[in-house]
C-alpha cells in the first residue's frame, strides 16, 4: 500500500528515516490540498499499474486514469475504485480492450449481451450514458467515453 508521511519538521534526517521505513513520499506542512491529492492519485496510479508484491500486470487494462483489473473485476477511476454492474464490466472490458477502436453498438451488444443483436441502439446507449456517469467527471462533456455519431462508441482521451 502507497504510504506518504506528513510532518511539520522539513529536517533531513526525518526524510530520510521515513523513506528507510517505507513511506513513498514525504510530504511537510503546511501544504496544498491539492498537492496532496497529486501525490496519492500518482501513488496510486503507480500502485494500481505497476501492481503490489505480487505481479497482476498482465490482469490490468489502462488508459490514462482509467484501470481495470480484469482478475479482480474492479474498474479504477483516477485512483478511485468504481462500482460497475457485470453488463457495465463487460463494456467497459471491450471498450479498454482497444482504445481509440470505435465499437459499434451491434457489436457491443453481441460481444457483452452474447446474443445477435436487432435494434438494441437504445440498450447500450443507456448503458454507456449509466458508465459516463460513473467515471466521467462531467458527464456531458465526456472525457473519455465518446460517441461517434452514426458509428460507435470507443474510449478515447
Amino acid at each position: 500500500v502507497p504510504i506518504i508521511f506528513i510532518s511539520s519538521t522539513a529536517e533531513k534526517m526525518n526524510m530520510i528515516m521515513a523513506m528507510n521505513m517505507g513511506a513513498d513520499d514525504y510530504l511537510v506542512k503546511p501544504f496544498f490540498r491539492d498537492e496532496l491529492l497529486a501525490r496519492v492519485h500518482s501513488l496510486l496510479r503507480r500502485y494500481l499499474s505497476l501492481g503490489s508484491a505480487s505481479d497482476n500486470s498482465g490482469n490490468l487494462l489502462q488508459y490514462y486514469e482509467l484501470t481495470l483489473n480484469t482478475e479482480l473485476k474492479k474498474l479504477y477511476v483516477r485512483g478511485d475504485e468504481i462500482r460497475l454492474t457485470a453488463t457495465e464490466y463487460k463494456i467497459m472490458s471491450l471498450l479498454l480492450s482497444r482504445p481509440g477502436r470505435i465499437f459499434p453498438a451491434e457489436e457491443i451488444y453481441e460481444r457483452v449481451w452474447e446474443q445477435d443483436s436487432y435494434s438494441v441502439e437504445n440498450t447500450v446507449m443507456i448503458h454507456i450514458n449509466r458508465l459516463r456517469k460513473k467515471i466521467e467527471l462531467n458527464p456531458k462533456k465526456p472525457e473519455y467515453l465518446k460517441v461517434v455519431w452514426g458509428i460507435g462508441y470507443k474510449i478515447e482521451k
